[in-house]
C-alpha cells in the first residue's frame, strides 16, 4: 500500500491551489480499467500516492481522483448543484430502482422529503428497543466454545432487525432465501464495477445479469407481499413501512407501490447489509486487539452491569461508539463516491471540464497518514473527545456528506452500538490470527469466511499491559 505521498513541493497539511497530475500508465481504449478491476482498493491508494488531484481513465471515461478533505467536501456537498449524481451501473439500478439513492433533481428532492421523517432521531429512538431485543435473543442462543460464522450470524441478526423495524413482522422463515438473493445482488454490483459489463447496454445478456434478475425477483416478491398485505389490512404500525405508506408530498400525493418498493429495498440494505458488515469487521478487529477489547468490556460492565442497553445508554457508552467509528474508518461499507461535473464546475477553484467523473474513496482517505497517524492500526481512542491531532472535516465520511448523505446514518450507528454492547458484554468473539482481506461489492465485505470461537466474557476483564 502507498503511504499517501503528495504533489512534490506542497505542504502535506496546508491546502493550496490543486494541481492535476497524471495517474498510472494507461492502456489504449481501456485506460486504467484492468488495474482498477484487479484491485480497486489498492488502485485508489496508488492514485492517492500520485497526488491530491489525479487524472485517470476508467475505460474511455476521463476521471479525476481527489484525496484532500476539502476537495472531497466539495464533491459531497456539490452533488445536485456543481456535480450530477452518476449512473452507477445497470446492476445497481436494478436492485435499488429509482429510490432516493439513485434519483436526482426534483424527483430526488421529493423522495428525500417523503423518506426523511421515517429515520429522524425521534423515530430511531423508537426502534432502539427492537435492536437490543433482537441482539439479546441472539446472545441467548450462543454458548461458550461454540464455533460460528461471524458474517452469517451478524447478517441474520441485522436482517431480523431490519425486517421488524421496516415491516413490523418477521419474514416467516424467508430469511435464508432473501439473504441469498442479497448476496447475489452484492456480488453482481461489485463485478459490474470492476469489469467491462459496466459499459455494456442493459439489453446485453450475461450469466451474471441473469442471476441478478432472478435474485431481484425474489427480493421484489417479498417486499411486494408484505406491502400488499399492509395496504389491504389498512393496519398502522410503528414501523418504517407504515411511515412510507402514510407519507404525502406537497401536493398530497403518496408514494406509488413501485416507489415504496424502491425505498423499502434501499432502507433494508442500509439497515441490514451495511450494519451487518460493520459488525463483522468490528469483531474481527477487536479479536486482534486485546487492549481495545478489555477497555470495551470495562465500559460495558461499568455502565450496563449485565443488563440489556437501551437508547438512553448510548451517551454513556462513548468507547463503544468509538469502536464502531474506528471500524468504519478501516473498513467503510461504502468505499467510493463519485460525481459528474456539470457545465462550469470547479474543484478548489480549478475548472473541471463538463462530463468529467470525479471520484473519491473512503477506503483511501480513511487511511491517509496526514489525517490519521499510524493509519493501519485499530485505535478507537483516536476518536476520544479532544484527541489530537483531530482529523479535518470530510477526512472521515463513511456515510457520505452534504444533502445526499445517507439518510440511515443515525439508524446504523445506533444499531451497531447497541448490538455490539449487548453481545460484547457476554462474549468474546475470537476470530483467530488469520488475516481477512476485503472484497469490493455493493459494500466492502470480508473476502474470506470469518469464523470465530465464542468465549465467555468475564465479570471483570483485566486491562492488557502495552
Amino acid at each position: 500500500m502507498t503511504t499517501g505521498a503528495t504533489v512534490p513541493g506542497r505542504d502535506a497539511t496546508e491546502p493550496g491551489p490543486p494541481t492535476v497530475v497524471p495517474g498510472p500508465r494507461r492502456l489504449p481504449g481501456l485506460g486504467n480499467l484492468p488495474a482498477f478491476a484487479r484491485d480497486p482498493l489498492g488502485f485508489f491508494e496508488r492514485l492517492r500516492g500520485c497526488g491530491d488531484v489525479v487524472e485517470w481513465r476508467l475505460g474511455p471515461q476521463r476521471a479525476l481522483f481527489v484525496s484532500r478533505p476539502e476537495h472531497i467536501g466539495e464533491l459531497l456537498t456539490g452533488v445536485e448543484t456543481v456535480f450530477r449524481h452518476p449512473e452507477l451501473g445497470w446492476a445497481f439500478k436494478l436492485v435499488l430502482g429509482d429510490g432516493v439513492v439513485t434519483s436526482e433533481g426534483p424527483a430526488w428532492r421529493r423522495k428525500r422529503a417523503l423518506v426523511q421523517p421515517a429515520v429522524r432521531p425521534r423515530q430511531v429512538r423508537s426502534y432502539a428497543r427492537t435492536m437490543a431485543e433482537c441482539a439479546d435473543a441472539l446472545a441467548r442462543t450462543w454458548q461458550p466454545g461454540q464455533d460460528i460464522d461471524v458474517r452469517r450470524e451478524m447478517l441474520a441478526l441485522t436482517q431480523r432487525i431490519a425486517v421488524r423495524t421496516l415491516f413490523g413482522a418477521d419474514t416467516a422463515g424467508r430469511e435464508e432465501v432473501i439473504g441469498s438473493a442479497m448476496d447475489v445482488a452484492q456480488r453482481a454490483i461489485g463485478d459490474e464495477f470492476r469489469g467491462v459489463t459496466l459499459f455494456l447496454p442493459s439489453w446485453v445478456p450475461t450469466p451474471g445479469r441473469r442471476r441478478l434478475r432472478r435474485a431481484v425477483e425474489v427480493i421484489d416478491a417479498e417486499v411486494g407481499r408484505v406491502t400488499g398485505e399492509r395496504r389491504r389490512s389498512g393496519e398502522e404500525r410503528d414501523d418504517l413501512l407504515s411511515r412510507l405508506l402514510a407519507a404525502r408530498d406537497e401536493e398530497g400525493l403518496p408514494l406509488s407501490d413501485k416507489e415504496v418498493r424502491d425505498e423499502a429495498v434501499t432502507l433494508y440494505i442500509g439497515g441490514h447489509e451495511t450494519t451487518g458488515t460493520t459488525l463483522t469487521w468490528a469483531w474481527y478487529l477487536l479479536s486482534g486487539n486485546p487492549q481495545a477489547r478489555a477497555r470495551l468490556g470495562e465500559e460495558l460492565e461499568s455502565v450496563l452491569g449485565g443488563r440489556t442497553p437501551d437508547f438512553d445508554d448510548l451517551r454513556l457508552l462513548p468507547y463503544t461508539e468509538q469502536v464502531v467509528k474506528e471500524t468504519l474508518r478501516l473498513f467503510p461499507p461504502v468505499w467510493l463516491m463519485t460525481g459528474i461535473a456539470k457545465e462550469g464546475s470547479t474543484l478548489g477553484g480549478l475548472p473541471v471540464p463538463e462530463g468529467t467523473v470525479v471520484w473519491s474513496s473512503q477506503w483511501s482517505a480513511h487511511r491517509d497518514p496526514r489525517w490519521f497517524p499510524d493509519p493501519e492500526a485499530f485505535r478507537p481512542e483516536r476518536w476520544d473527545a479532544g484527541a489530537q491531532p483531530a482529523a479535518p472535516e470530510h477526512a472521515w465520511f463513511p456515510f457520505g456528506g452534504g444533502a445526499r448523505a445517507c439518510l440511515g446514518a443515525r439508524f446504523a450507528m445506533v444499531e451497531a452500538v447497541l448490538v455490539l454492547a449487548t453481545l460484547a458484554q457476554r462474549f468474546h468473539v475470537d476470530t483467530g490470527s488469520g488475516e481477512v482481506p476485503p472484497r469490493t461489492g455493493l459494500t466492502l465485505q470480508p473476502g474470506t469466511p470469518v469464523r470465530a470461537t465464542l468465549r465467555a466474557a468475564g465479570p471483570r476483564e483485566a486491562t492488557v499491559a502495552p
